[in-house]
């Protein structure tokens, strides 16, 4: 558990990614529903940045190796949709950082699972 006076942050990876969750918000009636669960997934981060799930370095990608992240995590969005984060943080913060997004069907690509 993390200490409740720890500062708690959401971060993007880099300026592209910031660039793609803010062209979401007025993008069609799906981009702007994706935009909503990202935004609701960033205030449960900052209330808990535990609450997704570990991912064992085992099943990582090898993309997420040019990133040098000791960690990884996966928080589940409504309608399949899988948010990648990962942490990083001191005494007195902590931050989640995020990479991406994507459907169920690109998670699968991505992570190597069969997808029909």
């Amino acid at each position: 558990m993390i200490p409740s006076n720890r500062v708690k942050k959401v971060k993007f990876i880099d300026s592209k990614m910031y660039e793609a969750y803010q062209s979401l918000k007025s993008g069609t009636f799906e981009e702007k529903e994706l935009a909503a669960y990202l935004d609701r997934a960033f205030n449960d981060l900052k209330e808990n940045p535990l609450v997704g799930i570990n991912l064992p370095r085992k099943l990582w990608p090898k993309t997420y190796g040019k990133h040098e992240i000791t960690n990884l995590r996966k928080y589940d969005l409504p309608n399949g949709w899988r948010l990648i984060y990962t942490l990083e943080g001191n005494e007195v913060e902590i931050v989640s950082i995020i990479l991406e997004w994507f459907s169920h069907k690109e998670y699968g690509k991505r992570f190597g699972y069969k997808v029909n």
